[in-house]
């Protein structure tokens, strides 16, 4: 029987084997449910990965990784990877393959010589507010998984708290999404599947400010930025209108058609990100990652 944590002497060869069928499943979102699994691609997102699982361990919580499948030149180039495999009481075993049985995996025209499968990730909405968060990014209908991923990796880089993808937006476990996340997808909780009105009626009791990212609306995020800058240096503002540093969720909305009515309606305000130049709008990952990063940058000044 092989090491833990060491390559498996048997080579997969055969790109039609049970195994890789099993794997190749996880790609649809009913083998995905089915199982709670789901894979990630590349050196990247499973060096991520198995960090988490490493990390999860020494806590005393769940794995994260359950196989490591990887070919013999990409374990060469980042022996690293080797290393967080190598973890006691990782029960982990790196099944060398070949780009064939990856490709047939992952249905990747060129694959990145490693994959791993993965234990989903997600928290209860309750786990993350009994945390106190200051700042949570909120997909309400997003539905391209490569915008959902960007938005996650955008809120993993402000410092926000969690990412919450309501029940009508795109599973954030699907391949493309899971690529786009560049492994901050084990960075930061997760909420999946709770629906919006649930989401901002817990916030709301926790004491969290309701932000609607819209492009018709009513406040500047330009204007709330020098608020909250003048308000670290103790001067007066008269009739202010959101205080940036306060905590904070952000909703966003569907890539073609923004936010509806009624996604509005449950802010507490509706922001605008002013476009001084002549676009139409900015693209939802661009309009996320500049509503984060005020929120951020205004928290972090008050700190």
């Amino acid at each position: 029987m092989d090491e833990p944590g060491r390559p498996s002497a048997d080579a997969m060869t055969n790109p039609r084997a049970d195994r890789v069928r099993e794997v190749a499943k996880l790609a649809g979102r009913s083998g995905r449910l089915k199982r709670r699994q789901f894979f990630v691609e590349g050196p990247q997102g499973v060096r991520e990965a198995l960090q988490a699982h490493r990390d999860c361990l020494d806590a005393g919580g769940s794995p994260v990784v359950e196989a490591v499948y990887a070919t013999v030149e990409c374990l060469k180039r980042h022996d690293e990877l080797l290393e967080l495999v190598h973890h006691p009481g990782s029960r982990l075993q790196v099944r060398i393959a070949s780009d064939m049985v990856l490709s047939a995996m992952t249905d990747t025209v060129t694959p990145q010589g490693i994959v791993a499968v993965c234990n989903f990730v997600d928290v209860p909405l309750a786990e993350v507010l009994a945390a106190r968060p200051k700042l949570i990014a909120t997909l309400c209908r997003v539905q391209d998984p490569g915008n959902a991923g960007t938005v996650l990796r955008a809120a993993d880089a402000a410092g926000a708290d969690a990412v919450i993808f309501t029940s009508s937006s795109v599973d954030i476990y699907n391949p493309k999404a899971v690529r786009s996340t560049a492994g901050s997808l084990f960075h930061l909780p997760v909420v999946r599947g709770v629906e919006l009105a649930d989401v901002v009626a817990a916030a709301r009791e926790a004491g969290i400010g309701i932000l609607a990212a819209d492009g018709y609306g009513l406040l500047n995020l330009d204007l709330l930025q020098d608020e909250s800058a003048a308000r670290a240096f103790e001067q007066q503002i008269p009739d202010a209108q959101y205080a940036l540093e306060d905590p904070t969720l952000w909703l966003f909305g569907n890539e073609a058609q923004g936010l509806a009515g009624e996604e509005k309606a449950l802010a507490d305000h509706r922001v605008a990100v002013p476009v001084y130049g002549r676009a139409e709008s900015l693209n939802l990952g661009t309009a996320a990652t500049v509503c984060l990063y005020a929120s951020a940058r205004a928290q972090r000044r008050a700190e």
